[in-house]
């Protein structure tokens, strides 16, 4: 006995059958579309772009990719390890030079740092010790030997007193000879005394030497501890934007971490990228242009990083119009470094098609309705030209737009 098949499933039956047709359908179409796509031969001309083959002068140039950046930026660190006390400004607020930024806790360094003034005053008062010291030293050694000189005057008058009553015949050899040995002993002591004066000087004046230096030294080190006080207290160095600060009141800051940035927003450099292949023709001094959207804007290169990193070296641009309202901070741009110039060269417009010296198979026109595709070698180019080394005549005219999906035709119709 039948059965009657349940709605659910007859419901299933159905969706299946109608996937089917609707695949089928859909790669009827997509078949359809490919061999039409296959037998096409023409294209409407006002869809390409024509560039007409010239004679004149390349600036020959090679492009880098760029961005923009404040032509001032200053980084403020944390002179010395302490947490953020107060913050007084927020990111993007002008500020001028001395406007305070925020306030770190300086309680323990200025503790320490009276402490060092303490032992200045110490030292130096010790200084000023050792050189009373020394000159009472000195004085006492000068007056020794003041004395010495005066006791070698008086022996030497006894001696010429004992010889003239020797040759009188009212004295004797023993007393000439008694005094001429006290004579020369005191000599030889007055010149040790002397000697001794000379080599404690010196030893007195090299130790003080010492001495002022090591004070010299220490006062160096408290004035350094002072300036980082000072810079604690964080203040605007110049009339700029700020950038960046942080505002995280309580937070521990290490020395020498950064705490603020503060930019010039009115004036802008280019820093680029460029392939190491093309390092030698990146100098310091070259002419470079920055291209933003239409706008074309000169420049120099200021400076040249010496060595690649990944495969590409950094440079910067300044510009000559550095404050040109296109500019701003973290702009994208185009960089062409101009390095040579070549005159009286076929050329044609630069597109995106190129990509570097070669050969391309280019869509030359041929008649009002027909173009043809021929091999052209291109050399140098810029940002508005390509030099044409052969394939081409000055007159002809050539599409420079996008024909990737016609790379399997060799003539093409124009509608």
């Amino acid at each position: 006995m039948d059965r009657e098949i349940p709605k659910d499933v007859l419901k299933k039956e159905r969706n299946k059958k109608i996937l089917r047709y609707a695949l089928v359908a859909t790669a009827g179409i997509v078949l359809v579309s490919v061999l039409l796509s296959a037998m096409r031969t023409g294209i409407k001309e006002k869809e390409v772009v024509f560039s007409t083959v010239d004679t004149g002068t390349i600036e020959v140039s090679v492009s880098a990719s760029g961005k923009v950046v404040p032509a001032f930026e200053e980084i403020i660190n944390s002179p010395i390890n302490t947490r953020i006390v107060e913050v007084y400004k927020k990111g993007g607020d002008s500020v001028d030079v001395g406007t305070p930024l925020l306030k770190l806790d300086l309680q323990s360094t200025e503790t320490e740092y009276k402490k060092l003034l303490d032992e200045e005053q110490m030292r130096s008062y010790k200084l000023a010790q050792l050189r009373a010291n020394n000159k009472t030293k000195l004085n006492s050694l000068a007056m020794q030997v003041k004395v010495k000189a005066m006791e070698l005057n008086r022996m030497q008058v006894e001696l010429r007193n004992e010889r003239y009553l020797d040759s009188l015949g009212s004295g004797t050899t023993d007393k000439v000879r008694q005094a001429e040995y006290s004579y020369n002993v005191a000599q030889l002591e007055y010149e040790q005394l002397q000697q001794q004066y000379s080599n404690e000087k010196e030893v007195l004046d090299a130790e003080y030497k010492v001495q002022e230096l090591d004070f010299s030294i220490f006062r160096k080190g408290l004035a350094e501890m002072k300036r980082t006080l000072d810079d604690a207290q964080v203040r605007s160095p110049r009339k700029a934007i700020l950038t960046y600060i942080n505002n995280q009141i309580g937070a521990q800051v290490g020395q020498g971490s950064q705490i603020a940035v503060i930019s010039d927003l009115s004036h802008f450099k280019v820093e680029a990228e460029i392939a190491d292949t093309y390092g030698e023709r990146v100098a310091a001094g070259g002419r470079a242009l920055v291209k933003i959207g239409n706008e074309k804007l000169e420049g120099s290169i200021s400076s040249v990083t010496p060595l690649s990193k990944n495969g590409v070296i950094a440079f910067s641009v300044q510009l000559t119009e550095d404050n040109h309202r296109r500019l701003r901070s973290g702009l994208k741009t185009d960089v062409y470094v101009m390095n040579a110039v070549k005159e009286d060269v076929m050329r044609i417009a630069n597109a995106s098609f190129y990509v570097g010296r070669g050969e391309y198979e280019l869509f030359v026109r041929t008649s009002d309705k027909k173009v043809e595709k021929r091999k052209v070698q291109l050399g140098d180019s810029n940002f508005d030209y390509i030099e044409v080394i052969s394939g081409l005549q000055p007159g002809d005219k050539v599409i420079v737009s996008d024909m990737s999906q016609y790379k399997n035709k060799s003539k093409l119709t124009l509608d």
